[in-house]
């Protein structure tokens, strides 16, 4: 396995150097010093008192029961189809920490990013990003860097928590990692952010503090992606958290984004606009209502963007939709620890801009499985899919795979 340590090692470094600083100056660790030498009564902050590291490390078997090794999907698991055995999904570590009371840093590599072919286990920067907060409560805040883009509830939720295995397709194919660039501006009044963090902390699969209303632009590109445009990508959200007299919490959203995509990679002889620049626009509705014991969460989206035409051979703007509904209840068991049975179906009928030839896509695929939490530091899924993909491009211009498969994960969290 190759592993780029660039982001830890700059990290420590840095850490390093600050450290010898204040030992060349004979610096007192407990006290912090005026310019005129005289001492202060505050003592002073060290680096590990501001910043936190945690992280999670994801493994996956996908080959029980596998009915069909030409099924796969490129944005959920390569590891489906094809020799595909065990597999790391992700390996993250997580360094973070407010270095000020009004900025908040947060910096995610993955250790587990796969470019495709034989290379696996290449670190790729996921999220790298600052909060600046206009004011003592953090009411009013603005982010800069790659971040997650707040469009749909399951996009938001970190891989961690999420309770299937991967995203679905319908508001996932919007934005492929779920991030990109950019600068963003989020509110939530400190009552709200307050509830947020309770949601949180009660492990009923929050999406994390987004705001109640956030707004923003970015590249539109995707993560990683240099721009290829002088037109950035403009997106809104408002998602607000109700709780509800019985305890119940309850949380509906609403997003857009809009923008022009270039492609990124397309076959030779595909006819596509001169600059190969497409409209990229999407409006969705969220809802979720938190598995109290039981809970439903469901999304659907609509919009316009780039699509391989296999008759034509050609890219065009089309419109698209797709959307999912997830069913969950959870077990609480003082011997066995979460239990939490579930079954989500979705669908897609679209492109997939950031894929070989803006790939055509018709999905749909019932899943059912269980989640089991021994202990908060590990977890298991098992979960059971019947799928029905199409997904064509240039180089395979008929292509509908059906199938089942028996999916398997351990999940460790630190």
């Amino acid at each position: 396995m190759k592993f780029c340590l660039a982001p830890v090692l700059f990290i420590l470094s840095f850490l390093s150097v600050y450290a010898q600083n204040d030992t060349d100056n004979n610096i007192d660790k407990d006290t912090v010093y005026l310019e005129d030498g005289v001492k202060a009564s505050k003592p002073l902050v060290k680096w590990n008192d501001l910043i936190n590291i945690r992280g999670y490390a994801q493994v996956r078997y996908n080959r029980i029961g596998e009915t069909n090794t030409d099924l796969r999907c490129q944005q959920c698991d390569r590891s489906w189809g094809g020799d595909g055995g065990f597999f790391f999904r992700r390996i993250r570590i997580v360094f973070f920490g407010n270095i000020h009371e009004r900025v908040y840093f947060y910096i995610q590599p993955d250790f587990a990013s796969s470019p495709g072919g034989d290379r696996q286990q290449f670190s790729q920067i996921r999220d790298a990003y600052f909060d600046v907060a206009l004011d003592s409560k953090k009411t009013f805040r603005f982010r800069f860097g790659q971040t997650k883009i707040p469009f749909g509830f399951e996009n938001l939720q970190s891989s961690q928590n999420r309770i299937p295995l991967d995203r679905h397709d319908g508001l996932n194919s919007a934005v492929a990692n779920e991030r990109d660039i950019g600068v963003f501006f989020y509110w939530a009044p400190k009552k709200i952010r307050d509830r947020m963090r309770k949601i949180a902390q009660m492990n009923l699969k929050h999406s994390g503090d987004y705001g109640v209303f956030g707004f923003g632009a970015f590249n539109g590109q995707t993560a990683n992606q240099p721009d290829r445009n002088r037109n950035a990508h403009w997106v809104a959200r408002l998602s607000y958290p109700f709780e509800l007299r019985n305890g119940q919490f309850f949380e509906p959203g609403i997003q857009a984004y809009s923008g022009k995509f270039v492609l990124p990679n397309v076959t030779e002889g595909v006819i596509t606009n001169n600059d190969m620049e497409y409209i990229d626009q999407r409006v969705a509705l969220s809802a979720v209502w938190y598995p109290q014991p039981f809970g439903i969460q469901a999304e659907y989206n609509i919009g316009r963007g780039p699509e391989f035409n296999p008759e034509t051979n050609t890219i065009e703007t089309q419109s698209l939709n797709g959307g999912y509904a997830t069913l969950s209840y959870y077990i609480d068991s003082p011997t066995l620890g979460l239990v939490i049975p579930f079954t989500r179906y979705h669908n897609y009928a679209g492109g997939k801009k950031h894929e070989l030839d803006a790939r055509k896509h018709r999905v749909s695929e019932l899943e059912v499985g269980i989640e089991w939490q021994p202990i908060r530091n590990l977890e298991f899924v098992m979960m059971y899919t019947f799928s029905d993909r199409t997904f064509e491009d240039a180089l395979n211009p008929m292509n509908r795979q059906t199938g089942r498969l028996l999916r398997l994960q351990a999940q460790v969290n630190f």
